[in-house]
């Protein structure tokens, strides 16, 4: 993406989130460095709110420096009713 596609608004953030979890599995460190957005989270609950069936799994990343629990977001196909 070029750099004026990286709005801090929350829908431009929602929509690079929506993208991005169709691709496949995100944590909350790959949201930050991938997409700039420093509080996926918030973005996450709203897009959950829209109906979006977003599943959280914690796991354990280690930077080099430090261990992190970091959420891993999953986008699973069709709405929070879907089975």
């Amino acid at each position: 993406m070029k750099e004026q596609d990286y709005s801090t608004d929350s829908a431009s953030q929602r929509k690079r989130i929506l993208v991005r979890l169709q691709q496949g599995a995100m944590t909350t460190a790959d949201a930050r460095t991938e997409l700039d957005i420093f509080h996926p989270a918030a973005r996450i609950q709203e897009l959950r709110e829209f109906g979006y069936n977003i599943q959280t799994h914690w796991e354990t990343i280690d930077t080099g420096k430090a261990k992190h629990r970091v959420a891993n977001y999953v986008l699973f196909v069709g709405g929070v009713d879907a089975a």
